[in-house]
């Protein structure tokens, strides 16, 4: 089992950027797909992107393609995601987590492997 440690969240204005990070534990990280996950107030969690183990193989939702950018660094045990040109929407807790699944079908499943504790996310206007 992985364990998952996020940091990196807080406050940004709109426009602005922030890079979160996940550490994680656990000598199989290279062979999980990792994702990013938020949840916004009163709202579900919902799927913002996953890397398979290569690192080629990614997947992001329509609503941050072309200004979030997710990676890996396998010899780290570390997952990042760099989000820019934020939005007030984007205003989240923002979960890492790692499953055996596939960059396409992470964001599908309803159970996954393991979650972080989640790091808040908070853009103003």
């Amino acid at each position: 089992q992985v364990q998952l440690v996020e940091s990196g969240g807080g406050l940004v204005q709109a426009g602005g950027s922030l890079r979160l990070s996940c550490a994680a534990s656990g000598r199989t990280f290279s062979s999980y797909t990792m994702g990013w996950f938020r949840q916004a107030p009163g709202t579900g969690r919902e799927f913002v992107a996953a890397i398979e183990w290569s690192g080629f193989s990614t997947n992001y939702a329509d609503s941050v393609k072309g200004r979030f950018i997710i990676s890996r660094d396998n010899a780290k045990n570390m997952v990042y995601l760099q989000m820019n040109s934020l939005k007030p929407e984007d205003t989240a807790v923002y979960y890492c987590a790692a499953d055996r699944s596939t960059a396409q079908t992470m964001g599908l499943k309803r159970t996954l492997d393991a979650w972080g504790q989640g790091t808040l996310v908070t853009v103003s206007s």
